[in-house]
């Protein structure tokens, strides 16, 4: 079981690494990580669970998180109360993105980076998604709102960028009034 010690911390260089195209079919270990982070991000996302097993929320893990500069991606989504839709990408892509930008109001958080960090992210409210599931089959996801920026956020992880990186150091919120709060 992945535990909250388990992630990279921002400072560990690997977080910066570009992660490296997976070739298919996947190793009995990525299928390993793949279950592994999975379980983490839903344990955290249930109160319970969270507070049990002393995991920080999050809703999205890269690989490389975990110490495998490798191309894939798992997004677990509370679409309800309790209901939770998982997404595994393996070697994804951003295809096409709507032209409106949004901001997460509250900040961007990120399981490797154990402080606050002020300021805004500005990030596609939809976008389109092309990689292959773990059996090797195409597979394409429209996401919008939150579920976008989650999409966008774990995809730039795979190319060694962090959401504070988006930031502008000197004026954290500039701009802020050309997108919309979500």
């Amino acid at each position: 079981m992945l535990r909250t010690k388990d992630i990279l911390d921002e400072k560990d260089k690997t977080l910066r690494q570009h992660s490296q195209e997976v070739v298919f079919p996947l190793t009995k270990q990525d299928k390993k990580n793949i279950k592994m982070m999975i379980e983490y991000l839903t344990n955290s996302q249930i109160e319970e669970k969270a507070l049990k097993y002393d995991l920080r929320p999050g809703m999205g893990m890269a690989a490389i998180q975990i110490g495998v500069p490798k191309r894939y991606i798992t997004i677990v989504h509370e679409s309800s109360e309790g209901v939770f839709d998982n997404y595994v990408v393996i070697n994804p892509k951003i295809v096409s993105t709507s032209m409106e930008k949004i901001y997460v109001e509250v900040g961007e958080g990120c399981l490797s980076v154990n402080r606050e960090v002020e300021g805004i992210v500005p990030r596609y409210a939809r976008v389109t998604v092309e990689g292959y599931d773990e059996e090797g089959n195409k597979i394409r996801i429209r996401a919008k709102e939150e579920l976008a920026v989650a999409f966008q956020h774990e995809i730039d992880h795979l190319n060694g960028i962090l959401f504070f990186d988006y930031i502008d150091k000197k004026f954290p919120y500039k701009d802020q009034d050309k997108y919309r709060a979500i």
